[in-house]
């Protein structure tokens, strides 16, 4: 069940009313919409009655996602903004938020397009760079995370900088094909 594809998941909650299926998507999501609405809100009461909406909203079959329309991430994260906002304008009364605020949220849609696609895109990369020996991980933490030359990474493994530079250039070949494959190997 932990193998199959979010969207995968999705369909077996909607066509099938999969318990488990739901039971998945929710723990792979929690914690990272969670944080997502407690960074909207401010609210930690206010963020648990959006994540519980929202898992209520998927087991009930409302809004729809299609696999054309992009990564199912993006889209759950997108349901959470709404659910937020909704809830925050249902709220506002007894919490006295100013429709400004609400407004505001409502406005920056495309900065929160962004960061979901910039923190999918993160974890696609930290996925990929782990799928590295350990030594090519080091390499390339030391080039592209701290900076370091080729020739210092030389002397600092104790190997020739042409070896460095071969394993630099074979990471990266793995790492293109990893990203542009989606995190699946090529079948020689």
């Amino acid at each position: 069940m932990d193998t199959l594809q979010d969207f995968e998941l999705y369909h077996k909650i909607k066509y099938d009313r999969h318990k488990p299926s739901l039971e998945v998507l929710y723990d792979r999501y929690e914690r990272v919409l969670y944080s997502f609405i407690y960074k909207m809100t401010g609210n930690r009461e206010l963020a648990e009655e959006v994540l519980q909406e929202v898992f209520i909203k998927l087991w009930r079959g409302i809004g729809e996602y299609h696999t054309d329309k992009g990564k199912f991430s993006s889209w759950l994260f997108m349901m959470s903004r709404n659910t937020a906002i909704d809830l925050l304008r249902k709220h506002r009364n007894e919490t006295a938020l100013e429709d400004e605020h609400i407004e505001y949220l409502a406005d920056h849609q495309e900065d929160v397009s962004k960061e979901v696609e910039w923190n999918e895109e993160k974890q696609n990369i930290r996925e990929a760079v782990s799928t590295l020996s350990k030594e090519q991980q080091t390499i390339i933490e030391d080039v592209y995370f701290k900076g370091m030359t080729q020739k210092s990474i030389a002397e600092k493994l104790g190997i020739p900088i042409g070896t460095v530079k071969g394993r630099v250039r074979l990471s990266l070949k793995h790492l293109r094909s990893k990203l542009s494959l989606g995190g699946k190997e090529e079948e020689a």
